[in-house]
């Protein structure tokens, strides 16, 4: 779980409005500014605070996953008009990055890295004037460097549709009361955690499964109430499995594949399994992660990693 640097440098000033991506707490909005560049394209905006939060340099990859979450809420109340209330649901999300572009370096002149999102939204579902299923496709730059690419499929459903469905589950207040208590943290998860809130997984007595640790007080993932296990902390909870899986050294995620295929529920014990599948082509270790929750699988990932040293070499 990447945590961000409650400074000076990120302030409603610099910032667009926190309702626009869903956050309570304006030091957690990463997104500055945004506009159309042609048909529906955008470019969003962005600042890192230089933050060491992966280890030996790097920024997190989920720094990466967080920004371009935040783009869907941006994008859907400021461009397609979509109210506020309504509710954003992942069918799928994917991104590779150049892991040599996360380094982090510290000019002395200022203390944020700017980032760029150019986006492409295609396959616009709407319901008369109402926008109800969007994919969006982004090409990140960092400093005019080409970061990561990212896409994503997501549902809009209006508050009476998601109440519908949800049932007495929409209550998000009563549904974090009822959360399953988090297990013990494991050491090989997150070594570089800064505290077990970071961790997002629980021994089993299975080696190649752990429980979900889903902690409500986590200042990122509910820093608002929400009524089931928000989709960001499952793909950090995939990339953790992916470590915990190959503890020998410390692992690196420069690509995901993620299928959500049900809720994850708060009230429910959920259960994350890993297993190594064939190398990618370019000879890179892929991990394929499973979310299951009763009798349902809720999630499908597969991580790709590489090793940060000395695979990653300085710029």
């Amino acid at each position: 779980m990447y945590r961000t640097d409650h400074g000076s440098t990120i302030t409603a000033a610099t910032t667009v409005p926190k309702e626009l991506v869903h956050k309570r707490a304006v030091e957690e909005v990463l997104l500055t500014g945004w506009e159309p560049t042609g048909p529906d394209a955008y470019r969003v905006t962005a600042r890192w605070p230089r933050v060491r939060a992966a280890g030996g340099g790097l920024y997190d990859p989920m720094l990466l996953v967080e920004t371009v979450r935040q783009s869907f809420p941006l994008l859907s109340h400021a461009a397609f008009d979509v109210p506020l209330g309504h509710h954003l649901v992942w069918d799928r999300f994917s991104f590779a990055l150049v892991p040599e572009l996360l380094l982090v370096d510290r000019p002395e002149e200022q203390d944020w890295d700017d980032i760029q999102l150019d986006v492409l939204c295609q396959d616009v579902v709407r319901r008369g004037n109402r926008v109800c299923a969007l994919t969006l496709s982004y090409m990140v730059s960092r400093a005019g460097e080409p970061l990561a690419t990212a896409q994503t499929r997501f549902t809009v459903q209006a508050p009476a549709i998601y109440r519908r469905l949800r049932a007495e589950r929409a209550d998000a207040a009563r549904m974090m009361a009822r959360a399953v208590s988090p297990g013990p943290p494991i050491g090989t998860a997150r070594p570089d955690a800064a505290t077990s809130q970071d961790v997002a997984l629980s021994a089993t007595d299975d080696a190649r499964r752990w429980q979900l640790r889903v902690d409500t007080s986590h200042p990122v993932y509910f820093d608002h109430p929400v009524d089931h296990v928000p989709g960001a902390l499952l793909l950090d909870a995939c990339r953790q499995a992916a470590q915990a899986l190959v503890p020998s050294a410390p692992v690196l995620a420069v690509a995901m594949e993620c299928v959500f295929t049900s809720y994850v529920e708060l009230d429910e014990p959920c259960l994350v399994e890993a297993a190594r599948l064939p190398r990618d082509p370019a000879g890179r270790d892929r991990i394929g992660v499973t979310l299951h929750q009763g009798p349902e699988t809720a999630s499908c990932s597969t991580v790709v990693t590489v090793v940060p040293h000395p695979d990653i070499p300085t710029r």
